[in-house]
Order: C-alpha cells, then sequence, then structure tokens
C-alpha cells in the first residue's frame, strides 16, 4: 500500500466508519432492512464515491459474515455477550483486519477504539482494543482456521443460519452447497438491460462511453444479443443522463425469464398480478411495442407509485396501475386477460447475495406459509386469463416447495391449467441469480 492510501484510511476513513456504525445500529435494533437504511445514509452524507463504496463494503460485509465474526469474538471473549453497540464495534473492527487486505490492520483498530469512546463506551475501549490486536496478531492462524472452517462447518465458515445450509446440501450436496454459499457471499454485479422504447443498441453505447460507464455485453439464450450489459464500473446512477433518459433498466437476466416465457404481443392485454416495482413490467411493455393494455397490479400503493416513476422515465404509456383488491368473483371480472404474469412473493433464496440480511430474517416455517399464498395467486390468475391464453407463474426461491411443488398442486386443484413447460436458474450452475419460472395454457 503506498504512503497516500496509508494516509486516506487513518485521517478521511472516520466519517464513513461512523455512517456503517450508524447504519448497523439501526439494522440491530430492528429498524428496517440493511438496504433501506443504508442506500438513505449513504445518499445524504456527501461523501466521495471511494467513502459511499467503504460505507457500503462495511455495513454489507459485518452483516454477511456476522455468524463467522461473532464466533471468532467468543473465541476472545469466552462466549460472554457484550451489549450491541460493542458487538457491533468488535465485528467492524475485526471484519476490517481479517476480511479487508486494503485497510492496514492498526488504522482498523484505532478508528474502532477511537469510535468506542466517541459512542460514550470509553470504559469498553481497552477490552475492544485487546480483542482487535489480539486478532491482529494471530492474523494467519485466523485466516487458516476461517478456511478450515468452511470445509469442517460449512454453515460457520461461510456465514449462513445451519438450517438453510443442512436444507441445501440434504438437496445438492456438500460441493454444490459450497458452490451456493460462495455464490451468496460475492458482492453482486449490476446488470443493465436497455430499453429499446427510448434508444437502439449503438445510441446506448455510445452515451455510455461518453459518460465513463464501462461495460460489457452478455448473452443468454432467453435474452436476445446487445440487450443487457454488466456493468464493471460506473458511476452514481441516477446520475446519468442516460438514466434520467430512460434508456436502461437496471435488472438481472435471471429477472427476464418469466417474461420471455410470457411472450406478450403487441396489441394484447396483460395482467402483472404482483408488478412492484416493475422491472417486469417494463419489459413486458417494451415487448409489446408499447401497443396494447397491460394492468399492473400491487397490494401498496407507495410501490404502484414507483411502477408509475418507472413508467414515465422509460416511455411507457401502455400500463395502468391497480390497487390488488379483495378477490372477486369470476362473474364480476369485466374482462380477462391473453396473458397473466405471476411473480409470486417468495422467500427470496435466489437472489440472497442481494439480500444482504435475507438469512438472518428468512425463517423455515416461512416457506410454507408463502407456498400456501402462491397457489392462491395461481388460481386467481388462472380466473382472470382467457381461454388459450397463457399464464406465467414465477418466484426467484431456490425452494422446490415454492417452484416445482404449487405448480404441481395447481395442475391438481385447477383443471382449467396445462402445463406447456417449466425452467429454473441455479448460482451455482448459471452463474446467474436463482430464477424459476413455469409456463401454463388455459385450457377452458
Amino acid at each position: 500500500m503506498q504512503l497516500h492510501d496509508l494516509h486516506y484510511y487513518e485521517v478521511r476513513a472516520e466519517k464513513p466508519r461512523q455512517i456503517a456504525v450508524r447504519v448497523l445500529r439501526g439494522y440491530a435494533e430492528g429498524a428496517d432492512y440493511l438496504e433501506d437504511l443504508l442506500e438513505p445514509a449513504v445518499a445524504g452524507a456527501g461523501l466521495s464515491p471511494a467513502d459511499r463504496a467503504l460505507v457500503k463494503e462495511l455495513a454489507c460485509g459485518v452483516v454477511r459474515w456476522q455468524a463467522t465474526l461473532d464466533w471468532l469474538i467468543a473465541q476472545k471473549t469466552r462466549g460472554a455477550a457484550r451489549k450491541s453497540p460493542v458487538q457491533i464495534l468488535l465485528r467492524l473492527g475485526l471484519y476490517q483486519i481479517a476480511w479487508l487486505d486494503r485497510i492496514p490492520g492498526h488504522a482498523a483498530v484505532y478508528e474502532t477504539v477511537e469510535m468506542a469512546k466517541q459512542l460514550g463506551f470509553g470504559r469498553q475501549a481497552g477490552f475492544i482494543n485487546a480483542v482487535l490486536r489480539g486478532y491482529l496478531r494471530e492474523l494467519e492462524p485466523t485466516r487458516k482456521t476461517l478456511a478450515a472452517l468452511k470445509t469442517d462447518h460449512p454453515a460457520l465458515g461461510f456465514s449462513h443460519p445451519e438450517w438453510l445450509c443442512e436444507r441445501w446440501q440434504k438437496r445438492w450436496g456438500q460441493e454444490k452447497l459450497r458452490r451456493l454459499l460462495e455464490w451468496n457471499n460475492t458482492p453482486p454485479v449490476a446488470f443493465a438491460r436497455l430499453n429499446r422504447l427510448r434508444a437502439a443498441p449503438e445510441q446506448l453505447i455510445t452515451q455510455w462511453e461518453a459518460e465513463g460507464v464501462r461495460f460489457v455485453a452478455r448473452q443468454f439464450d432467453w435474452v436476445p444479443e446487445r440487450v443487457v450489459f454488466e456493468l464493471s464500473s460506473v458511476p452514481p446512477l441516477t446520475a446519468l443522463p442516460s438514466f434520467q433518459q430512460g434508456l436502461f433498466y437496471v435488472q438481472d437476466p435471471g429477472t427476464l425469464l418469466a417474461v420471455t416465457k410470457l411472450d406478450p404481443q403487441p396489441g394484447e392485454s396483460v395482467l402483472d398480478l404482483c408488478a412492484a416495482p416493475g422491472g417486469k413490467t417494463m419489459l413486458i411493455a417494451q415487448l409489446m411495442q408499447n401497443r396494447g393494455r397491460i394492468v399492473a397490479r400491487d397490494n401498496q400503493p407507495h410501490r404502484l407509485k414507483l411502477i408509475e416513476e418507472n413508467c414515465a422515465r422509460l416511455g411507457v404509456s401502455c400500463v395502468e396501475t391497480a390497487l390488488a383488491a379483495v378477490r372477486a368473483s369470476p362473474a364480476a371480472r369485466p374482462r380477462l386477460f391473453d396473458r397473466v404474469l405471476v411473480d409470486a412473493p417468495c422467500s427470496n433464496t435466489g437472489v440472497m447475495r442481494r439480500r444482504i440480511d435475507l438469512r438472518w430474517r428468512l425463517r423455515p416455517q416461512e416457506i410454507d406459509r408463502l407456498r400456501a399464498g402462491q397457489l392462491e395467486l395461481l388460481h386467481q390468475a388462472a380466473l382472470e386469463l382467457k381461454p388459450g391464453g397463457t399464464l406465467v407463474y414465477s418466484t426467484c426461491s431456490l425452494e422446490p416447495e415454492e417452484n416445482e411443488q404449487v405448480v404441481q398442486r395447481a395442475l391438481t386443484s385447477a383443471s382449467i391449467l396445462r402445463l406447456e413447460g417449466q425452467k429454473r436458474s441455479l448460482p451455482f450452475q448459471d452463474g446467474l441469480d436463482g430464477a424459476f419460472a413455469a409456463k401454463f395454457i388455459r385450457s377452458a
């Protein structure tokens, strides 16, 4: 590391660390999801790009590796419980020492101890200093221990819940489990989808080059060429003229699978049953060339506003938003749809690397609870579909209870549906977030 880099972390990095601690304290107190706390804290702090990245790295890293960090702390403290702010400071300091090579260990210890004093935990400062300096002295043996844990105790070595690892290992075996856990602990890649209603590929590429965006075109068997781009280096997205002009939409390629199977056509009527924030709705409109009628429903008014904002930015005019209401009788519905998309609320286990705190929020019983709601949505969708129409059911879950089993139950209980095919993507197999999509045709 160069001397100017050392000076940066020792002198200027205090503010980002303070913001990270504030976010982590709010998260520990159950105030909100990590991402909902992190984005406003970073956006309103007037940070440089480097400092913004540091805050996100610290907050996300501490939550991602929480179980492993707590295990390491317990080794030095004989498992004694600590007040939440002190535990957060220990996690933060230890994460910098053992996971972040670019931050000098003595700088991480010093800043963590100083923050303890600033936060009113001066009496604990000596204890924090002792724990962190102990690991600083034993850094190489500690890293060897962490590497061994990944083989001997994957849940602890990769910082995931035991129940989830046992579940995945039973289904896929040890090697695929390890690859999935590694995937979940890798910071997610940003993808952008071209909005053909606003631009051709050449126009977007030219503008990105002028804006300093670094990217590479990616192709998948369900995505046409030069539609999806992986962003390797990019200024703040919302500040880009190309973003403000609606030339692209940030969207993982796995989420396009369901819309590809839906195959909407210009002039048709389409229902997006669980539409917010609107990424799939926007793609449906693009494939329909903005001609026809799309009804985008959601059960929360503020989420419908997100769809409307996206429509305005991307130049989509064929979408009408509607608040999901209590299920009506079939006779009360004024019209049926040519195609219906059910992107059902799910456990989100296929996008765990993007939902940093999901692993600690999810419970086994949640999967069974979600399955009942998913099946109900499928039944509702079938009744709003024209005979001969297409229905696509999708999730971003890896769990068969929410995917294949829901499909089988729907076929058993809804004789008007015929399965046309199903497909899933698995992170350790396809190098993409997990996704599932099943296509049905209404027979009568």
